[in-house]
């Protein structure tokens, strides 16, 4: 389960996340010898995969619940089933083919909603610090591959696994974020291509695929 989750997020991220990171890269201090930009790009990353880490450890406190515990087969193979649908339905966004994800990331607004204002606080970033705290609160900006990783994360059982499987997740996103962050200019038209968008798209519905294969062979 983490090789998968370290292997599809990249993919995701790409497509969906590519022009936040173009608006904050463009926003960054001037680098210097002492502060390149990759720092910042680091720094703020950290924060965001911190989030999903607090995130999915109380994912995973929930999974822990009685509930879940006197029913672990069931509600495991449940979650699965709705972690896998999830993916489909977010290819099928990022390829351009249908929106319907949307209204299940409507589910997280409400939260963003309150913790959106506070990044005006960090913008512009100015240091490292404000670099971290502002990946912080990206982390909780509504996103469907969060939910169905989030998902997976209840089904672990406990909040140590929960959070481990979000370090996954985080960590698979990492290295596409971090080019993104550092050549924003170029990659900035290639994300917006269509035929880009749809590839990824298409990568993403199949690890959906998948997991839905393997979950009805198993």
């Amino acid at each position: 389960e983490f090789r998968r989750v370290l292997f599809r997020s990249g993919g995701h991220c790409a497509g969906m996340c590519g022009g936040i990171v173009s608006a904050v890269s463009m926003h960054l201090p001037n680098q210097t010898k002492s502060q390149p930009k990759i720092l910042f790009l680091i720094a703020y990353n950290a924060g965001r995969i911190l989030s999903y880490i607090l995130a999915g450890a109380f994912a995973g406190l929930v999974g822990a619940s009685s509930f879940f515990l006197n029913h672990v087969l069931p509600i495991q193979h449940l979650l699965y089933l709705m972690s896998s649908l999830m993916l489909i339905l977010l290819g099928l966004y990022l390829a351009g083919l249908w929106y319907g994800v949307t209204y299940i990331e409507n589910a997280g607004r409400g939260l963003w909603a309150k913790l959106q204002p506070y990044s005006k606080r960090f913008i512009p970033v100015q240091n490292l610090k404000q670099a971290f705290a502002l990946g912080g609160l990206w982390g909780w900006l509504p996103c469907g591959l969060v939910y169905s990783v989030l998902i997976a994360a209840i089904a672990t059982g406990d909040a140590l696994g929960g959070g481990l499987l979000m370090l996954a997740f985080g960590l698979g996103t990492l290295p596409t974020l971090l080019s993104m962050g550092i050549a924003t200019v170029k990659l900035k038209a290639t994300l917006q291509n269509v035929w880009v968008r749809r590839v990824s798209g298409l990568l993403v519905l199949s690890f959906g695929v998948a997991g839905l294969l393997r979950l009805f062979s198993a």
